[in-house]
């Protein structure tokens, strides 16, 4: 199966890739949803809202930067390397991505498509327009007001809010020009991500879906690599 795909992606002249929180819980850093997704006595879902931001944003805050803590320390691995070189080798791939943790960045694949945000941007709560991306390896961030006065908030997608129109808008032009789809690591039950393969399967593209288990998606997709991404990814890599 990795050699059928392997030729389909070498005949490909548009490649996307869609990666979730699977191939980031190989570096170590925990699925969202996951039973180790606790933080004290609250679930994400709690906290990760507009409404609990204004309601008590010294929390969120407190809960984004112990989770930039945990991610700082994290290291790309080797999913998200044979990914960044796929990019810089391959012309027309496009990564779009629902983490928010900034390793496909680091591993050096260059604007990623974050339909979900990012973690270590930083913009004014209030909307006069202040955005900042912080550096993972520097230290926390201690300033959490904008100059407006108002609050920062981190610059990820919270529960309740629609997904950056200009992300979405580019997700869904590269899904109508893919020849191929790798989604690599995600569920496939987050909406309205989830629906972005089957959109360039109705144009004619291949889906091919590499995951440790199977999703919602498994049935439909044209092939299925099952094994961790930094495994997979690397052996297909290889195979091209």
């Amino acid at each position: 199966m990795r050699d059928l795909v392997a030729t389909w992606m070498r005949a490909a002249e548009r490649i996307v890739v869609l990666t979730g929180a699977g191939i980031s819980a190989e570096s170590g850093i925990p699925v969202f949803r996951g039973a180790d997704g606790l933080w004290r006595r609250y679930r994400p879902e709690e906290l990760a809202t507009p409404e609990a931001f204004r309601e008590r944003p010294s929390l969120v805050w407190e809960w984004y930067l112990w989770r930039r803590a945990r991610i700082a320390e994290a290291r790309p691995n080797a999913g998200h390397d044979a990914l960044a070189r796929l990019a810089r080798r391959r012309p027309g791939v496009t990564l779009l991505t629902q983490n928010v943790d900034g390793l496909h960045q680091r591993a050096g694949t260059e604007r990623p498509v974050e339909l979900h945000g990012n973690l270590w941007r930083v913009r004014c709560a209030a909307g006069c327009g202040m955005s900042v991306l912080d550096a993972h390896d520097r230290p926390p961030r201690a300033e959490l007001r904008c100059a407006c006065g108002a609050w920062l908030r981190p610059g990820v997608v919270w529960f309740g809010e629609q997904l950056p129109a200009d992300a979405v808008a580019a997700a869904i032009e590269a899904m109508e020009q893919a020849n191929l789809v790798l989604v690599v690591g995600t569920s496939s039950v987050v909406y309205p991500v989830a629906a972005l393969p089957a959109m360039a399967a109705r144009r004619g593209a291949r889906v091919v879906e590499v995951n440790v288990e199977d999703t919602p998606l498994t049935g439909a997709a044209d092939a299925v690599l099952r094994g961790p991404a930094a495994a997979v990814l690397p052996a297909l890599e290889e195979a091209l």
